[in-house]
C-alpha cells in the first residue's frame, strides 16, 4: 500500500513540475491574479490522475488485495471473539451464573 501511495505521490509530482515549466515558459496560461499557484496544483492533479490509473493498475490490485486481506483477517477474528465471549456467556448460564456484562 505504502509502495502505490509512493509511486501516484512520485507521478503527481512529476505532472507537478512539468505544468510549472509549462506555465513559466509561456505554453500554457498562467491562471488569473494570483491564482497562479493553484492553477498548477490542479492541473498538475487533473494530468496525473489518468496517468497514475493507467500506469499503476497492477500496483493498485495488489494494494486492493492487500486490502481485502487485512479487512477479512480482522473480520474472523472479530467473529472468533463473539464466539469465544458467546462460549463464555453459555457456560456461565449452564452453571447458573448471570453472565457478566462487558
Amino acid at each position: 500500500m505504502l509502495r502505490y501511495t509512493l509511486m501516484r505521490l512520485g507521478i503527481f509530482v512529476g505532472c507537478l513540475v512539468v505544468v510549472w515549466g509549462l506555465v513559466y515558459s509561456g505554453a500554457v496560461p498562467r491562471g488569473v491574479g494570483d491564482a497562479n499557484g493553484m492553477w498548477v496544483v490542479l492541473l498538475a492533479l487533473v494530468l496525473s490522475a489518468p496517468i497514475s490509473f493507467v500506469v499503476l493498475r497492477k500496483e493498485r490490485d495488489r494494494a486492493s488485495l492487500q486490502v481485502v486481506q487485512k479487512v477479512d483477517r480482522m473480520k474472523s477474528n472479530l467473529e472468533a471473539n463473539r464466539s469465544q465471549e458467546d462460549g463464555a456467556d453459555d457456560s456461565a448460564r449452564a452453571q447458573g451464573q448471570a453472565p457478566q456484562a462487558s
